[in-house]
C-alpha cells in the first residue's frame, strides 16, 4: 500500500551510483532491495534501475532524466564513489536533491560497499556549492523504511548547517602545539583524486592559517627513489615490519619488496626537504604503475610521528600533525565508514595504515593486501579500546574551522579488514550523523588516544579558528 503523502512527492529521478572495485554482486543485491523499498512506497520513479559505474554512463542517465519530467532527484549511493557525478547532477537540476546510502554488516571481512564514505564526500561537495540536500543512511529492509523514504523525499530529512562557536581554550600545551606547527613544511606527492574536493587545498590559505608551506612533488620522484633504495635499508625496513606483523611471508614477496621500499624513500625525502608531514596520492598509481601499496609504509611513518595523509589530503596532513603535537603521540587519519543509530556506534577505518601502537594488544596484527587492489603491504588489526579524540581542520562550506570530538573505542571484534575500530562517540550516533551532514565535513578525521579536546580548543584559538563540536 502506498505510504501517506506519496502522491504529493511527484516523480522521482533515480541515479544509482557504484564503483566496480567494490563487491558488485553484493551492490546489485542491495540496489534491488532499495528499488523494491521505493516501489512499495507507491512513489513514481524514473531513470536507471541499474548501477552506473562511470562518468559516461552517469552523464547519459542525467541526460535521460532531463526529459523525464522529474520533480526531485534521488541519488542511490550503493557503493563508495567520488563526489564528481553527484556535483554534476546537482548542477543539472534545480529540483530538490536527496542521497540514500546503505550500511553493510560489520563482519570482519572486506569493506564491500563503503557507501557511507561516498555519502560523506557528496555532502561535502554539495556544502561547498551551497546546495541543499536531504540524506538517509539506512538499510532497505529497515523497519518502517517506506515511511522514512517518504520523509526523505518530501524534504523532512534535510541537512541543516551547523554553527561553529568561538574558541575559548587557554591550555598551555594546546597553545604550544599551535606554535609548533607554524612554518610547517608539507610535501604533497601527486595530486588528490578527481571528485575529492575534501582533499583540495589553497597554498595561500594554508600559509595564512599556520605559515605552512607546501612543496608539490611528482609520484614519479617517489617511485624512482624507492627503486634506488639500498639493500641494507630494505632489510632494515623488512625487519621492522616483521617485528610488528605476523604473516609477512604469506603475501606476494615481489610486491612486498616494492611496498617496503616506499618507507625509506619517504624518509629520505623527509630528511632532504626537512618535511614535517606528507600528503600522498596513494591510489591508483601506487598499484597500477608502481606495483605495491603505500599503506604499510604510511603506518610505519605515522608510528615514527611523521604524518602521511592519503589521497594527497594536505589539510589532513596538517590536521594530523597538530593532533600529534597536542597528544604527544602518533595520530591516525581515518575515514568514518558507518554510523549505527540502534547500536549507537560508528566505525572508523582505513585500508591498513594506523600506527602499530594503536593495535589491540589482544589481537594479532597481520600483514595483508589491499582489499580492492590485491597488493601488500597493509597492516591489519582492530584498534585498541580506550578514550580517543577526533580532530579536523576543515574547509567545509568555505570557512576554515577546527572540528573537535571525542569518543571511546570499544572492545569489539574487527569490523572490517585493514585497521578499524568501533567507536561510541560522545554525541549519539543519530545526532552525529545529522551534524556531519549539516556541517558537510570532509571524510578524513584524525584520531589520537586520550582526551585532548581542551588543548585543541586552545590550539584553535591560537590559530584564529572557530570550533565546531562534534
Amino acid at each position: 500500500m502506498p505510504v501517506k503523502g506519496s502522491a504529493t512527492i511527484g516523480r522521482v529521478g533515480l541515479l544509482p551510483l557504484g564503483r566496480p572495485t567494490f563487491d558488485v554482486p553484493y551492490a546489485e543485491e542491495k540496489l534491488a532491495a532499495m528499488l523494491a523499498a521505493l516501489d512499495r512506497t507507491g512513489i513514481e520513479t524514473a531513470g536507471s534501475r541499474s548501477l552506473l559505474f562511470d562518468a559516461d554512463a552517469t552523464r547519459a542517465a542525467i541526460g535521460a532524466l532531463k526529459g523525464a519530467g522529474i520533480d526531485r532527484l534521488l541519488v542511490l549511493q550503493v557503493t563508495f564513489t567520488d563526489a564528481g557525478m553527484v556535483a554534476e547532477a546537482a548542477n543539472a537540476f534545480d529540483r530538490p536533491l536527496a542521497i540514500w546510502s546503505v550500511p553493510e554488516p560489520r563482519t570482519g571481512g572486506r569493506l564491500r560497499l563503503n557507501a557511507f564514505c561516498g555519502l560523506n564526500l557528496a555532502a561535502h561537495a554539495l556544502g561547498l556549492s551551497g546546495r541543499d540536500f536531504g540524506h538517509l543512511h539506512a538499510a532497505p529492509d529497515a523497519p518502517g523504511i517506506e515511511a522514512t523514504l517518504a520523509e526523505l523525499l518530501s524534504g523532512q530529512r534535510q541537512a541543516m548547517p551547523v554553527e561553529a562557536r568561538a574558541a575559548i581554550g587557554d591550555d598551555a600545551d594546546g597553545i604550544a602545539a599551535a606554535e609548533a606547527i607554524r612554518g610547517a613544511r608539507i610535501a604533497r606527492i601527486g595530486k588528490h583524486p578527481d571528485g575529492f574536493p575534501t582533499c583540495a587545498y589553497d597554498k595561500a590559505s594554508i600559509a595564512a592559517l599556520a605559515g605552512a608551506t607546501v612543496d608539490e612533488l611528482d609520484l614519479a620522484e617517489l617511485f624512482d627513489r624507492a627503486g634506488a633504495v639500498s639493500a641494507e635499508a630494505l632489510r632494515e625496513t623488512r625487519a621492522a615490519a616483521d617485528a610488528a606483523l605476523a604473516g609477512l611471508d604469506d603475501v606476494d614477496q615481489a610486491q612486498l619488496d616494492r611496498s617496503l621500499r616506499l618507507k625509506p624513500a619517504i624518509a629520505a625525502l623527509r630528511a632532504e626537504g626537512k618535511y614535517d608531514a606528507f600528503a600522498i596520492r596513494c591510489w591508483p598509481e601506487t598499484f597500477t604503475e608502481y606495483g605495491g601499496a603505500v599503506c604499510g609504509p604510511v603506518s610505519m611513518m605515522g608510528e615514527a610521528r611523521v604524518p602521511c595523509a592519503c589521497e594527497a589530503d594536505v589539510y589532513g596532513a596538517l590536521t594530523t600533525l597538530l593532533l600529534q603535537k597536542v597528544a604527544d603521540a602518533p595520530a591516525f587519519l581515518t575515514d568514518l565508514v558507518d554510523l549505527d543509530a540502534d547500536d549507537d556506534t560508528g566505525v572508523v577505518w582505513h585500508c591498513g595504515q594506523a600506527p602499530i601502537s594503536m593495535a589491540d594488544p589482544d589481537a594479532v596484527a597481520r600483514a595483508t593486501i589491499h582489499t580492492n587492489r590485491k597488493m601488500p603491504l597493509l597492516f591489519e588489526f582492530p584498534l585498541k579500546p580506550g578514550r580517543v579524540t577526533f580532530f579536523r581542520i576543515r574547509q567545509a562550506r568555505g570557512r576554515p574551522t577546527a572540528v573537535i570530538g571525542g569518543g571511546e573505542v570499544l572492545k569489539r571484534p574487527m569490523a572490517f579488514t585493514g585497521t578499524s575500530g568501533v567507536v561510541r562517540f560522545d554525541t549519539p550516533a543519530k545526532i552525529l550523523l545529522d551534524r556531519i551532514m549539516g556541517a558537510a565535513l570532509e571524510h578524513h578525521m584524525a584520531l589520537a588516544y586520550g582526551d585532548h579536546r581542551n588543548a585543541l580548543d586552545a590550539a584553535a584559538r591560537s590559530l584564529g579558528l572557530p570550533v565546531l563540536d562534534l
